[in-house]
C-alpha cells in the first residue's frame, strides 16, 4: 500500500511556508547590500561559477532549504542512485545515466553487476565504427564515402543530441574535425521534416542512424521506413545494410528491418530517454560528425559534474542548489515558470533540451508513492538566447509576471570578433547585457529615480520597474566539448 507521507507534512516544509512572509518583507535591493550574504552565494567548481545572490533568499532561507533536503533524504537518495538501487519505482529500474560517462575504471553496479565495462564496450564499438566511416574505409553501396548522417529519433533521442551538435558546430576544434561532413536530425512524423532532411543529400553518401530502444516507436519507425524507401529506390534494397545502422536493444526487429544486427549499438533500460544523450543515442551520431575524441571530452565534462553532484556538500553543490532554488520558487513563492537564457547563440537548443528533461521528469501531480500533491510542483521551462530574448519577452519579465531567470554566460567566445574603431568587441557587448539584466531585474527602477532623470510624469508608471525579480547566473570559462558536457549535466 502506498505511503501517505508527503514532504509538505514535514516540519522543514512548514517552517519554509512560514518563512515566506519574512522574505516578502525584504526587497532584493536590501539583500544585495549584504556583502557577506552575496559572497556566500557564489559557488565555484571546475571553472564554473554559480552566483545565486539575486535569488529571493536569505542565509536563513538556505539553511531551511538544506533542512528540507535532509527531510527528503536527498543525500541517501543520491547514494541509492549511484549504487544502482531501483529508485525508478514505477518501472522498477535503476537510474544510471551517470554510468554512461563514467571513467573506464569506475565501478557502478546494477543488479549486482558492474555496468561500466558494458558501457565502454559500446563506446569502443562506436569509436571503431565512426573512425571507419570518417576515414572512408566503410563506404556505401556504390563505393562512395558516407559523409552525411541523418539521425532519426524523437524526444530524448533527438533533443539532447541536437543541443550538443548545435553547440559544437562553432567550436573551433570541433569545426576542424567536422569538415566536409553533415549531421541532420529527423524527429517529426510530419513529411515536411523528411523533405527538409533529405533536401540536397545524395543517398549514395548518406548514412541513416535509427534510434529506438524497442524499435517500435511509431513516429521514428515510420520515418525510418520512409528513408529506407528513399535509399532502396535509388540504390536497391540490398543497400540498406550499408546505409542504415541502429541504436536499439531489439536485435530481432533490427534484422527484420534490413539492418545488420552487428551494426546495432546498445543501450540499457536503466537509461531514461531524456537522459540518453551520453549513450549511443547521442554518442554515435556526434562521433560520426566530430570524431570520437571530441565526444569523449564532452563525456568527461559531464562526468566531472556527476562526481561533484555525488560528493560535494549541499551548500557547495551546484546541481543541488539549482534544484533547491527551483523548489523554493515554485512551491513556496508561487512562481510557475523559469526562463533559461543562455548568452551564447551556440546554446540556442539548450532550453528545449532542459525543457524536456525538467518538464517530463517533474511533470507529475502525484508523489513517488502515487499520492496526489496538495501543492504546486514542477515548473514551466522556456528560453531563448540573449540578446534575442531581450527584444522578445523580457518586457514581461521586467514589468509583468515574475519569472525567475537562469542566465548562462561564457567568458571566452567560440568565435571572437574585434572590429577596428569599436569601443568593445562583439562578445563584450553581449556579456555586458548578460551582467546588466540580472541587476535590472533585482534592483528595478523607482519613480524617484525616473523623476531625477526628468521623465515626464505621465510616463513614470510605464517606465517604473519594481525589481525584486529573482535570477541566477552561471558562468562558464569557454564553450568547448568539455564545457558543453558540464553545462548539460549541471543544469539537470
Amino acid at each position: 500500500m502506498a505511503s501517505t507521507t508527503l514532504i509538505c507534512d514535514t516540519e522543514p516544509w512548514k517552517d519554509l511556508k512560514a518563512h515566506v512572509d519574512d522574505v516578502n518583507k525584504t526587497h532584493l535591493r536590501d539583500l544585495m547590500s549584504d556583502k557577506e550574504r552575496c559572497q556566500s552565494m557564489m559557488v565555484e567548481f571546475d571553472g564554473m561559477l554559480l552566483d545565486y545572490s539575486r535569488q529571493r533568499v536569505t542565509l536563513d532561507t538556505m539553511d531551511k532549504l538544506y533542512k528540507l533536503a535532509e527531510a527528503a533524504s536527498l543525500k541517501q537518495q543520491i547514494n541509492r542512485m549511484y549504487s544502482g538501487e531501483r529508485i525508478n519505482s514505477t518501472e522498477n529500474r535503476s537510474v544510471l545515466h551517470v554510468a554512461l560517462r563514467a571513467p573506464r575504471d569506475a565501478v557502478i553496479y546494477s543488479d549486482g553487476k558492474n555496468v561500466v565495462p558494458d558501457v565502454w564496450n559500446v563506446l569502443d564499438k562506436i569509436k571503431d565504427f565512426s573512425e571507419k566511416v570518417r576515414s572512408g574505409s566503410w563506404v556505401g553501396a556504390t563505393g562512395k564515402p558516407l559523409k552525411d548522417v541523418i539521425a532519426i529519433g524523437i524526444g530524448g533521442s533527438f533533443l539532447g543530441p541536437l543541443f550538443v551538435h548545435t553547440a559544437l558546430q562553432t567550436d573551433p576544434e570541433a569545426v576542424e574535425f567536422a569538415k566536409g561532413r553533415q549531421l541532420r536530425f529527423l524527429a517529426n512524423v510530419d513529411p515536411i521534416d523528411v523533405a527538409r532532411n533529405i533536401t540536397g543529400l545524395n543517398p549514395e553518401t548518406t548514412l541513416v542512424v535509427v534510434v529506438s530502444k524497442t524499435f517500435t516507436t511509431a513516429e521514428t519507425m515510420l520515418n525510418a521506413r520512409t528513408l529506407r524507401e528513399w535509399i532502396s529506390s535509388a540504390l536497391g534494397p540490398s543497400a540498406v545494410a550499408k546505409h542504415m545502422v541502429a541504436v536499439s536493444t531489439n536485435l530481432t526487429l533490427v534484422e527484420k528491418f534490413g539492418i545488420d544486427p552487428n551494426n546495432a549499438f546498445a543501450f540499457w533500460d536503466w537509461v531514461g530517454g531524456r537522459y540518453s544523450v551520453c549513450s549511443a543515442v547521442g554518442v554515435l551520431p556526434l562521433s560520426l560528425q566530430y570524431g570520437f575524441p571530441i565526444v569523449e571530452k564532452f563525456l568527461m565534462g559531464a562526468s566531472s559534474i556527476d562526481r561533484h553532484f555525488h560528493s560535494a556538500p549541499f551548500e557547495k553543490n551546484i546541481p543541488v542548489l539549482l534544484g533547491l532554488l527551483s523548489v523554493w520558487n515554485v512551491s513556496f513563492l508561487g512562481y510557475p515558470a523559469r526562463a533559461i537564457l543562455p548568452y551564447s547563440q551556440a546554446l540556442e537548443k539548450f532550453a528545449p533540451h532542459i525543457q524536456q528533461v525538467s518538464m517530463e521528469s517533474n511533470g507529475k501531480g502525484v508523489s513517488i508513492d502515487g499520492v496526489p500533491l496538495p501543492y504546486e510542483a514542477g515548473e514551466i521551462d522556456f528560453g531563448e538566447p540573449g540578446t534575442n530574448g531581450q527584444h522578445s519577452f523580457y518586457q514581461l519579465i521586467h514589468q509583468g509576471r515574475v519569472i525567475p531567470c537562469d542566465f548562462i554566460g561564457i567568458v571566452k567566445s567560440q568565435q571572437p570578433v574585434y572590429l577596428k574603431g569599436e569601443v568593445v568587441s562583439n562578445h563584450d557587448e553581449l556579456m555586458s547585457n548578460f551582467f546588466a539584466q540580472p541587476d535590472a531585474l533585482a534592483y528595478g527602477k523607482t519613480a524617484e529615480q525616473l523623476l531625477k532623470e526628468n521623465v515626464p510624469q505621465h510616463l513614470i508608471p510605464h517606465k517604473t520597474f519594481s525589481g525584486n525579480r529573482p535570477s541566477l547566473s552561471l558562468l562558464l570559462p569557454s564553450l568547448n566539448a568539455y564545457n558543453i558536457g558540464q553545462a548539460t549535466v549541471g543544469q539537470l
